[in-house]
């Protein structure tokens, strides 16, 4: 009795034992009583996260959530990690789960390596994930809409939808018949070469006028190209200051002499205006005018006397009249 007593009571123990260790593994298992700090996470939706699911960091456990209440319209989740696990700043913490049917859990980036690392009830970044339920919610509009166009596909619709179509080939067979002879037999001359178009398909003679235009537009654009490269020498020459033109351009001597010529010009006219010199004297001198004015006067008057004079009377007049 004493001994049957003392084994239901060790099973009973064992019971126990197991049933906390259970229990300690479904809540957090005994990390919860391991040393570790704590880190917050602001979320729009948690989809459905709860107390005690896990927080991975490349899908190797490193804490659980300890804590999820709303706070100003956001939901803070609270996080408990083990002591040594490296969160950087720049980490983003994001809500994920392991199958449709899975638990959901709070994965972390590794973050750069040389951001600084967070402390103790630091804020973490987050990352929101789609809703799985507006997904299903969406592939299920998305298969009611594929189902209602198939059912526009089928029974009495396609009737409704193919019947005036068909009744339209019943009315105008002939005509269509018709049509399509028609057709085959244009085709057939085409195939054979007769008609304008078959010529043109079938005849080489406007493949060769094609290629032969052609050729003779690229032999033009060959004379073009070598007469705009001589072009390109000759303004080289001349921009080189070669040939006469070349010298015109660049040399400054014919500038200089014309130059010079110009001034010794405009001197010339200077003096002839101001009555220097011979020409300028015939010019200014109204003296000179006057008796060569007078002398041509003289001389008229001796020429009208020479009509009924000799040669001898003549050479006196024309001494006494000028002298």
């Amino acid at each position: 009795m004493r001994n049957s007593l003392e084994t239901r009571i060790g099973i009973f123990v064992a019971l126990v034992v197991l049933a906390a260790v259970f229990i300690m593994d479904i809540v957090g298992g005994a990390g919860k009583f391991t040393r570790g700090f704590r880190l917050h996470a602001l979320f729009n939706n948690v989809q459905e996260l709860k107390v005690g699911d896990r927080v991975k960091m490349a899908g190797v456990d490193v804490g659980w959530v300890e804590n999820v209440q709303l706070e100003d319209n956001k939901v803070n989740v609270t996080m408990k990690l083990r002591q040594g696990t490296d969160v950087k700043t720049d980490s983003v913490a994001t809500i994920k789960f392991t199958g449709l049917m899975g638990q959901n859990y709070v994965s972390i980036g590794f973050g750069s390596a040389a951001a600084p690392r967070l402390e103790n009830n630091q804020l973490v970044s987050t990352r929101e994930q789609p809703d799985l339920s507006a997904m299903l919610a969406k592939l299920d509009s998305v298969a009611s809409g594929v189902e209602n166009l198939t059912k526009s596909f089928t029974g009495d619709k396609i009737d409704n939808l193919l019947g005036p179509f068909t009744d339209f080939l019943k009315v105008n067979r002939a005509p269509l018949t018709a049509t399509i002879a028609n057709l085959q037999s244009i085709s057939t001359e085409i195939s054979q070469g007769k008609g304008t178009v078959g010529k043109l398909i079938y005849n080489d003679s406007l493949y060769n006028s094609a290629l032969a235009t052609v050729s003779n537009l690229q032999n033009t654009a060959d004379e073009v190209q070598l007469t705009v490269a001589d072009a390109h020498k000759v303004l080289d020459q001349v921009n080189a200051g070669r040939g006469t033109v070349g010298r015109l351009i660049k040399d400054d001597t014919l500038y200089n002499e014309t130059t010079a010529s110009m001034t010794n010009l405009r001197e010339v006219l200077q003096k002839i205006n101001q009555g220097q010199g011979t020409v300028g004297k015939l010019v200014n001198d109204q003296e000179f005018y006057r008796n060569a004015k007078l002398s041509l006067q003289k001389l008229d008057k001796a020429t009208d006397s020479l009509e009924d004079q000799g040669p001898l009377s003549v050479v006196g007049m024309m001494v006494q009249y000028l002298f």
